[in-house]
């Protein structure tokens, strides 16, 4: 089997959750959300754009259901043993086919949490899941069970995560000779996610976000190439990815001269950048370390060009979207706790001079200072 892990690492993943399971008198979870799927048991695939669904019991038994395309994808990269099939047909309702197998579970009457905030049950497949468990069972939403568990990474995770990251440094390197006047915005991109490949890497879970002239302020991918002008500015997002892993950068590099507002903005985001690397200790949450981003902004007179959050948790993720919880946003109480890994993002977007500047890497927590995953610096990026 291709596991990424020993299965230590997964029987340990698995006890962290019964005990939790345990605590909110679960008889079994309903897990949609692939990236809880992988952290349990290394399942890995994009099958979950369809409907299936692991379903753990308060024993610790585990059964998946799924589509036959995905079956031998489970016996590969998975831990699981019992793997069950929905058919594919037409009017296919594969919520039932999940109640008669609890059914034949014997959890007729029993506490079932469900995972419903995530891409891995769409609106529809939750209407119908509702509709047959209404009367089957007593149910509770147990999305952030999971995902909270994920949020603190083991040091076999850590090690992945740090692959990632060098993954990332080695995009930065491989697209900065093409970052010039008539560079074309294919070629870096084919560059960085090239380099990612050819160290092992892995597609990432979003599109890399890249933007010159005008849409360096976009925070978005969008569809269209363009070549660098004399004098331009580039904003990149991007990740190296290891095994799903995430550890992601940002930059807007500059070709030519240095305007005196890029200069402001570059001051500023170094500045909100520092400060949120003070306060990102055990001690604080994270909505102190957006406080710290959002007076450091104010301070330089930006808040009318900053975001309202400033960065979040990563890990192992899939599509649509790396981006993990919980965010950096006012108000947020979650503690910063060590063995973290998240990413903190400067992001200034002027649209009245057309200025973009942003800087950011990734994180991880410790007792003390957060140590940077990145081996670039955060020197302005000029060529």
């Amino acid at each position: 089997m291709a596991l990424h892990f020993e299965r230590t690492e997964f029987d340990a993943r698995r006890d962290r959750l019964l005990i939790e399971m345990a605590e909110k008198k679960l008889d079994a979870v309903l897990l949609f959300a692939q990236e809880s799927m992988y952290w349990l048991t290394g399942y890995d695939t994009f099958g979950f754009c369809f409907f299936q669904c692991l379903v753990v019991q308060a024993d610790g038994s585990m059964i998946l259901l799924t589509r036959s395309a995905d079956l031998r994808q489970a016996r590969h990269t998975s831990t699981i043993q019992n793997i069950v099939l929905w058919t594919d047909r037409e009017g296919a309702n594969p919520a039932v086919d999940l109640r008669d197998l609890l059914n034949d579970l014997d959890l007729l009457g029993s506490r079932i949490g469900v995972e419903y905030d995530t891409h891995g049950l769409t609106a529809l497949n939750g209407r119908r899941l509702d509709e047959q468990l209404q009367t089957f069972a007593q149910i509770s939403d147990a999305s952030g069970l999971v995902s909270r568990l994920r949020l603190f990474k083991s040091p076999e995770e850590i090690k992945k995560v740090e692959k990632a990251a060098n993954l990332a440094d080695d995009a930065l390197d491989a697209a900065l000779p093409l970052i010039k006047q008539g560079g074309d915005e294919g070629q870096i991109l084919a560059a960085m996610q090239g380099a990612i490949f050819a160290g092992g890497g892995d597609y990432p879970a979003n599109e890399f976000i890249i933007g010159s002239g005008t849409d360096a302020l976009l925070c978005r991918y969008k569809a269209g190439r363009r070549k660098l002008s004399k004098n331009d500015q580039l904003t990149l997002e991007w990740a190296g990815v290891y095994h799903h892993y995430h550890a992601a950068m940002m930059r807007t590099v500059l070709v030519g001269k240095v305007s005196r507002r890029h200069q402001e903005l570059y001051d500023a985001a170094l500045a909100a950048l520092l400060a949120v690397e003070k306060v990102m200790t055990p001690g604080n949450t994270f909505g102190d370390v957006f406080d710290a981003h959002a007076r450091s902004m104010e301070s330089h007179g930006l808040t009318k060009h900053r975001l309202n959050a400033c960065g979040y948790s990563l890990g192992a993720r899939f599509t649509p979207s790396w981006m993990d919880m919980p965010m950096f946003y006012q108000g947020n109480p979650e503690p910063i706790a060590p063995n973290m890994t998240l990413f903190a993002h400067m992001i200034i977007m002027d649209s009245e001079t057309e200025t973009a500047m942003t800087l950011g890497h990734t994180y991880l927590t410790t007792e003390s200072a957060p140590r940077a995953l990145s081996r670039h610096g955060l020197d302005l990026i000029l060529r």
